[in-house]
Parts: C-alpha cells; structure tokens; sequence
C-alpha cells in the first residue's frame, strides 16, 4: 500500500471513530436528561382513583393530601390535591417556588399579606385560578368542605410568616 491510500484509510479510521465517540456522548447526554426530565407518562386519574392520606405537618391538621403527579418532598415538579374541611385555615406563610392554585371544588379563599384577615381574602369558587410567585406571603381558608389542586416544584417547603402559627412548632 502507497503512502497515500496509507492516510486515506488511516483518517477514514479516525472519522470512523469520532463518530462513534460523538454518538456515545450524545446517548450518554440524552440519557442524563431524560433522567432528570419531568414525567411524560401517560396519566389518566379519575376522583376514585386517588388516594387521599393525612396532609403533611407543615399544615394544620385535617386536611387531606392527594398526589396526581411526582412527588412533593423530591426536586422536580408535582400536582397535589388538598381536601380541606370547612373553616380551615393555613395561617400566613411563603413557599420558595411558585404555586399553581385550582380551585376543583367547594369555596376557598386566598389572601395576600403577612396578616391573617378574612375581609380582604379574595373568595375562590370552582374553576378558580392563582399563581402564587415564590416568597410571597398569602393565606388561605375554606368555606364548606374545598378541594384545590396545587401544582409547583418540589421539595415542597413551607415556611410560616409568624412561626408560633407553624403546626410543627405545637407538636414538639
């Protein structure tokens, strides 16, 4: 074989090669990121499908919670159901990312401020919707039994503008 066709095979090798790395890497890459994607599943849930359990204790006591999708105490997005009884109350509080809030059933309430006042809590009746944007300081409460939905990002924090209101701080 001739010093030509020499480098010719050599850097039809070495294309050959890049190529495979390159499409590795790419695999590698999507892999990754399909990883730490948001679910793409299919999901189909009616009302009988859930399953309802105790609200965590950051919130007062009596209400019930409903995962619909991922999971609120892991990075990444969720949608929960939140079942509250009549006259339920969730005293001032913030939430490090931004909230999502439907109104699905019954008449809740939503006030914005570090002051728990009935009065200027705008009443929410079903197909309602609010964006609370991280950090802000609202309240909420329910008239007659009221299901939200609540879609954000987990970890699902919650931190009391007042921390004797905080439910955990009365447990201890």
């Amino acid at each position: 074989m001739n010093r030509s066709k020499l480098i010719v095979v050599a850097g039809a090798a070495l294309a050959i090669a890049s190529l495979a790395i390159a499409a590795e890497q790419k695999e590698a890459k999507e892999s990754t990121k399909s990883a730490t994607a948001p679910n793409t599943q299919h999901v189909l849930l009616t009302p009988a499908d859930l399953q309802w359990g105790e609200a965590p204790p950051g919130l007062p006591a009596g209400a019930k919670l409903a995962v619909l999708e991922g999971d609120p105490t892991k990075k990444g997005p969720f949608t929960i159901r939140l079942q509250m009884p009549d006259g339920y109350k969730v005293m001032p509080h913030t939430h490090p990312t931004a909230e999502k809030v439907t109104i699905i059933s019954g008449t809740g309430f939503l006030g914005m401020g570090a002051k728990f006042d009935e009065a200027a809590a705008k009443q929410m009746e079903p197909g309602s919707f609010a964006i609370l944007p991280a950090g802000m300081q609202h309240f909420a409460f329910a008239k007659g039994e009221t299901i939200l939905q609540i879609s954000s990002s987990g970890p699902f924090q919650i931190k009391y503008v007042y921390p004797a209101d905080d439910p955990r701080q009365a447990k201890q």
